[in-house]
């Protein structure tokens, strides 16, 4: 196999002059190297851009990124956010990168002319726009042989290239995290001022009250009649789950809530109201006769080898729905039992069939007149996420995101900003698993009216990296993410801020096994840690000032 010219090369020498990039191109030419070329503006390295590039670089021997220069980045007021040459150090570090060049003009085609790369890789959502400046470069590399390639890289999950290809780099957020914690709003003791305003915040959850189960069991062995796993539990813990929990995060937070949800009239929900009484949460139901989910999980040595889903189907008549939308109504708007009025309403599907997409639809449209902020998520694959409308918060998964919209190859802000448009909402805080999350927030509307420019992007994101370094169990993960950052915009704070206290919360649930609760001091110690394990990277003078910053000096 030949090896890129560039593969040890340093950061700082990737950057080239174009009289270093033709000579380089010349060198890989003669030696038979496929040249593949990506152009684009790269304000802020995300996921999406990493998995980009990694695919692109996939498709020959040697990557050339070309950025556009400050002068013809024409995105918005204060773009770009990140100036050039920085942009091209951040590029220049990932390992899949061999060369970087900073292209003055407003487009790429006079460098497609004069490095005439074998493949040109662009994003999905170019396929079907006739651009014409999109289309003069197309021609460009088309006539000179080389092949114009449409892929987002965004469906690349956890394929063996990419696994392989992060454990042999460095970490590419590292840098990404460095930056987030200079930013103003995430301060150290502003994020702990903020986890203080949570306390007193009256917040109403609508969704499934779930019954998770861990069962530990024995070293699995294999059946005498045949090839079957055998499993013998020895011991059971459970734990409030679906809604119920989120519930429960909001208590700790600080927050005042109230749970909203469909269960039988029984000792067990009796039993159930009166732990959440005791933790500061207050329980209303509308009766239905459902026995309450339960979601068993076997685990053996810590390791989960099989869930089991113990779920009955079901439906709400219309009686039933109608006192469902009444009830979440009356408590948001202070007409019930309590009196006062709610701060936030959280929807929370678990796809059992307590909502369905009309249901979903009237209580989200009758809710948002009466509260401040008002969030939801769902859980799996479900189309319900598209029937949350009016949101101020929206927090899927990527994959919950794009099954959602059917839109399984265009770029993750392509999909985002067809979901808030869809649905009506202001922003969204879209989780990667282990590459962190995005949180998405709409871009102003060109001013005078004018066409929009079908190239400009319509939404912001910025990345956060994941806080944890192993995750020893995700679940809850998502919930304790959107109570976290349901709570930051009630108090105040700004999305980002939103995102990052959240990726605090999901962080310290990943480190525990079940669904446990997390408290506003979680919260503050997730802040000090996440400062305090980044100020060895910082110069001496910075180290005293962000220390006493993260303890809220």
């Amino acid at each position: 196999m030949t090896k890129a010219p560039a593969a040890t090369a340093s950061a700082h020498d990737k950057i080239l002059t174009l009289e270093q990039l033709l000579e380089k191109r010349e060198q890989a030419r003669a030696a038979g190297l496929t040249v593949v070329q990506c152009h684009g503006c790269f304000d802020i390295v995300h996921p999406g851009h990493i998995r980009h590039l990694r695919h692109a670089r996939s498709q020959g021997d040697v990557l050339l990124v070309s950025i556009t220069g400050d002068a013809e980045m024409k995105k918005g007021v204060g773009r770009p956010l990140i100036p050039e040459e920085l942009r091209a150090e951040n590029l220049a570090a990932l390992d899949c990168v061999d060369w970087v060049y900073i292209e003055p003009g407003p487009t790429a085609r006079d460098l497609l002319e004069k490095v005439r790369p074998d493949v040109y890789v662009k994003g999905r959502e170019y396929e079907h726009n006739q651009d014409p400046r999109f289309a003069a470069e197309r021609a460009t590399v088309e006539r000179h042989g080389g092949r114009v390639v449409f892929s987002s890289g965004d469906v690349v999950f956890s394929s063996t290239a990419l696994i392989s290809a992060l454990e042999n780099s460095a970490d590419p957020y590292h840098a990404r995290l460095s930056r987030l914690l200079d930013d103003p709003q995430l301060e150290g003791s502003r994020l702990t001022r903020l986890i203080s305003a949570f306390r007193g915040k009256r917040v109403l959850v609508v969704g499934e009250a779930v019954r998770d189960t861990y069962v530990l069991c024995d070293r699995p062995g294999v059946a005498g009649e045949g090839p079957v796993m055998t499993l013998r539990p020895v011991e059971r813990v459970t734990y409030d789950g679906g809604a119920a929990i989120i519930a429960r995060h909001l208590a700790a937070m600080g927050a005042s809530p109230t749970l909203l949800t469909v269960l039988p009239d029984s000792a067990e929900t009796d039993a159930l109201r009166q732990r959440l009484r005791v933790e500061g949460v207050v329980l209303e139901t509308i009766s239905a006769q459902w026995a309450m989910p339960e979601k068993q999980r076997f685990l053996s040595g810590g390791q989960k080898i099989m869930k089991l889903d113990l779920v009955e189907p079901l439906t709400l008549d219309a009686k039933q729905a109608d006192r469902l939308v009444a009830t979440a109504e009356a408590l948001a708007s202070g007409g019930g039992a309590g009196g006062g009025g709610m701060d936030a309403a959280i929807v929370a599907d678990y796809g059992l069939g307590m909502f369905s997409p009309a249901l979903m639809t009237r209580l989200t449209r009758r809710l948002r007149p009466h509260v401040k902020v008002m969030s939801g998520d769902v859980s799996g694959r479900r189309s319900l996420l598209r029937c949350m409308m009016q949101m101020d918060l929206l927090c899927p998964s990527e994959s919950e995101a794009r099954e959602s919209m059917r839109m399984f190859d265009e770029s993750l802000p392509s999909v985002v900003w067809q979901m808030l448009q869809a649905t009506g909402s202001k922003s969204a805080i879209v989780t990667m698993g282990p590459e962190g999350l995005v949180a998405f927030d709409r871009l102003p509307a060109p001013e005078g009216g004018g066409e929009v420019d079908e190239f400009r992007s319509r939404v912001k994101g910025e990345h956060v990296p994941a806080l944890v370094g192993h995750a020893v169990d995700p679940l809850g993960c998502g919930d304790s993410l959107l109570a976290a950052a349901t709570l930051t915009l009630c108090a105040g704070g700004s999305l980002l801020a939103a995102g990052f206290l959240g990726a605090i919360a999901a962080a310290a649930q990943a480190g525990r096994m079940g669904n446990s609760v997390i408290s506003g001091t979680d919260l503050r110690h997730g802040v000090v840690r996440v400062h305090a394990s980044h100020l060895t990277y910082a110069a001496p003078e910075v180290v005293a000032s962000r220390g006493a910053v993260a303890l809220g000096a």
